[in-house]
């Protein structure tokens, strides 16, 4: 799942960053209001973490203008005002949770693994298909119940095909998922990391479909 943090804090947007990388997400960072209304704009997030105490604008502000233009991404407001007011003015204004400041990594990761859920097809941390099992609270894979080892980017292509069984996604959706801002991206970088998943998984669990992207079969 790829985010876009919007926190002007930046021991706390870089500590933040830290953590939900290793949580296995990819994270770009904005710093105001308007940069992050420009990143959604241009960026396929899947979740936008928001700060309501921005530096040039409000993030009540910055919500409503993302849900005016219809950008179907879901929020987390994360912030330090903690008031029942604001909870009802941002959960009214169409974020999808709230989580006041201070917080606890691992329920701010448990709230981003219930939006995750919201927006895939499976209703539980647990994807089974065929012989493979995921977890995405402990980001393992195991094949006929022996686990495998997998790489941050392997297990983040692999966790994206298998929460879109049947669903073909294209080469430019996977890296959108795996890189952040700035970062130099091979050309066949996907490809890479698909020829290095198969090695570990089950033949033909993954499907290349020509010209358009790879797969994981409901069949």
């Amino acid at each position: 799942m790829r985010i876009l943090l919007v926190e002007d804090d930046f021991h706390l947007a870089n500590g933040l960053k830290a953590s939900l990388k290793h949580g296995g997400y990819t994270i770009d960072l904005a710093e105001t209001g308007e940069l992050a209304l420009s990143a959604a704009k241009f960026n396929p997030y899947d979740c936008i973490i928001l700060d309501l105490g921005l530096p040039d604008l409000d993030g009540l502000y910055v919500l409503k203008q993302l849900k005016r233009q219809k950008y179907s991404t879901a929020v987390l407001i994360l912030t330090a005002r903690d008031g029942v007011e604001h909870k009802v003015a941002g959960l009214d204004l169409g974020a999808d949770d709230y989580l006041s400041k201070p917080f606890n990594m691992e329920e701010l990761l448990a709230r981003l693994r219930v939006i995750e859920r919201r927006l895939g097809t499976h209703s539980s941390f647990m994807i089974c298909h065929k012989e493979v099992t995921l977890d995405t609270r402990s980001h393992t894979i195991e094949v006929n119940q022996q686990p495998i080892s997998l790489s941050r980017r392997e297990y983040m292509i692999i966790k994206s095909l298998m929460e879109n069984i049947g669903r073909i996604l294209s080469k430019e959706q996977l890296e959108n998922k795996l890189y952040e801002w700035g970062e130099e991206i091979a050309s066949n970088t996907i490809e890479v990391h698909i020829s290095n998943i198969r090695k570990k998984l089950p033949i033909n669990f993954i499907k290349t479909v020509r010209g358009v992207g790879y797969v994981v079969s409901k069949n």
